[in-house]
């Protein structure tokens, strides 16, 4: 099965179920719209075997032009929003595509490919004009991983990865029910939302509520009026909403009895107080519509007081772990009661999994195989020599361990891990769990650095106004106590500056390292 089929699935299946919601778009009409893009597209010059961009936040024209683009035989190349047009420029010559389906906002001058203006009127439809026959090996999108300059990774993701991908979030029917309705605002272009925001409702049949913007006001507007049962998010932003929630109770100056209900409700339903507990608990519900029962997050992990905080409100919140080579999530957590804090969960589907060379802690690197997975970078035989070994393992440069209930945990990626003088090795995520909970605390990166020639684990604090570098530093030392003292971090800097995040809300470790280097942050412990 190719992706064009996916959706011919649900127009036999689902054809009066609501595609895309706000536009109101049912699945027997989404292929009348594609085939309207591809008549457009066709006339632009897009052929069979084509590399065609796509530029774009997540307006309804975005799904429209990737299933035209496969329509007509060709590859998309999935682009970063956020990149300087040098970047863009160098990712096109890269992959041959010499036409851009972009926002007018991203136009710019350039002799490397043309730009096609993702939101033009679509001309008559050719209705002699069908789907071309793709095979599943057939190369569905293009996409770079972190670091677009240079030498770059081009991941290669086939109809078969991306149906694959699909078929193997059936893990989640327990959840998913078709003509349900899927919260879109986790960019498109980007593995994550892409895998969890498109591929999931087209697998199971169900509308994606598409928004082009992650600002709280507008995605809490669009929770009032629609209503969603399915909300993916970066935990940063999950983050960000149980904050908007408590401060929100705590104005109103409820947020003693509300968490004493949160934290009894068991106890409180025994003795007959059940209807407390769900005036209470539908209260907080209803900032999400009230009709939210699955919560998912990905892309890092979360915090196990912000996962508590939702299942304490009666909503299943399922964390995920995956990559762009992987098509998205490959491991889901568990419905368990007794989850181990941090696990991002178990394989799903055909997914294999192995830890090689583990250490005395059981941390080790993550090995994978699946039909979801790439079958190697684009013109890169060095990368691919270093990535998969005889058996068609891919090594994912993760370091992960297993807890007791089959879960797996992220330690950290190979290339942060920190190696000492003595040979020991300090992961990055471990210290920054244990800091990101100093009050004041906005986001902190620990990273290798080098003070008088000694290699030690530097951090440097994003913090709130108000904070002093002397309670910084007394916090911080109370937090190293709960390690061994090799791992302790004695030298950082601080900033009320935000630090600076990649599409999904992660720190750009790389980057504030050379910000510290560069004399950036001047406000320092060392």
């Amino acid at each position: 099965m190719n992706m064009y089929q996916l959706i011919e699935k649900n127009v036999e299946r689902n054809p009066d179920t609501v595609f895309l919601v706000r536009e109101n778009v049912t699945y027997k009409e989404f292929p009348k719209l594609v085939q309207a893009r591809a008549t457009t597209l066709k006339k632009a010059g897009v052929k069979a075997g084509d590399v065609v961009g796509l530029l774009s936040h997540n307006l309804p024209q975005f799904p429209i032009t990737l299933f035209a683009i496969w329509y007509l035989g060709g590859t998309v190349l999935l682009l970063d929003t956020n990149l300087a047009s040098s970047e863009y420029d160098n990712m096109t010559k890269t992959t041959g595509c010499k036409l851009v389906c972009a926002e007018k906002s991203f136009f710019y001058e350039t002799k490397n490919f043309e730009f096609f203006d993702i939101e033009t009127k679509d001309e008559k439809t050719d209705e002699k004009l069908k789907p071309y026959p793709l095979k599943e090996t057939d190369v569905a999108t293009l996409s770079f991983t972190s670091g677009s300059t240079g030498t770059p990774k081009v991941v290669p993701l086939t109809h078969f990865n991306l149906v694959s991908c699909s078929d193997n979030l059936e893990y989640l029917n327990q959840w998913l029910r078709p003509g349900e309705m899927f919260y879109a605002f986790l960019p498109l272009y980007h593995v994550f939302g892409f895998a969890v925001g498109f591929l999931a409702p087209l697998h199971f049949g169900m509308g994606i509520l598409l928004q082009s913007t992650i600002n709280p006001n507008a995605i809490m507007a669009d929770f009032a009026q629609y209503k969603p049962q399915v909300i993916p998010a970066v935990p940063k932003l999950w983050e960000i909403f149980r904050k908007k929630i408590i401060d929100g109770v705590k104005a109103k100056k409820k947020w003693g009895i509300v968490s004493f209900v949160m934290n009894n409700q068991k106890l409180l339903r025994t003795i007959g107080a059940g209807k407390l507990v769900d005036k209470v608990l539908n209260q907080i519900r209803s900032v999400f519509g009230g009709r939210a029962r699955l919560l998912v997050a990905g892309g890092a992990a979360t915090k196990p007081e912000v996962e508590k905080f939702y299942t304490q409100l009666g909503m299943a919140f399922v964390q995920g772990y995956g990559m762009t080579e992987t098509v998205g999530p490959i491991c889901c957590s568990r419905p368990l009661k007794k989850r181990v804090p941090y696990a991002f969960g178990a394989p799903m589907g055909d997914t294999e999994v192995q830890i090689r060379n583990k250490d005395e802690n059981g941390i080790g690197m993550l090995w994978v195989r699946g039909k979801q997975i790439f079958g190697g970078y684009a013109n890169n035989d060095a990368a691919n020599a270093e990535s998969f070994d005889k058996d068609g393992w891919f090594c994912t440069g993760d370091l992960v361990w297993m807890d007791k209930n089959g879960e797996l945990h992220f330690a950290g990626r190979k290339k942060q891990v920190i190696v000492l003088d003595s040979g020991k090795n300090v992961y990055p995520d471990e210290l920054e769990g244990l800091f990101i909970e100093i009050p004041g605390v906005k986001s902190v990166a620990v990273f290798e650095h080098e003070i008088n020639d000694k290699t030690v684990a530097y951090g440097v604090f994003s913090v709130e106004e108000g904070m002093t570098m002397d309670k910084l530093a007394s916090e911080v030392a109370n937090k190293n106590k709960k390690v061994a003292a090799y791992k302790w971090v004695t030298h950082f800097a601080m900033t009320t500056d935000d630090l600076p995040l990649t599409s999904t809300q992660k720190i750009k470790h790389h980057v504030v390292r050379q910000w510290l280097i560069d004399g950036k942050y001047t406000n320092r412990h060392d």
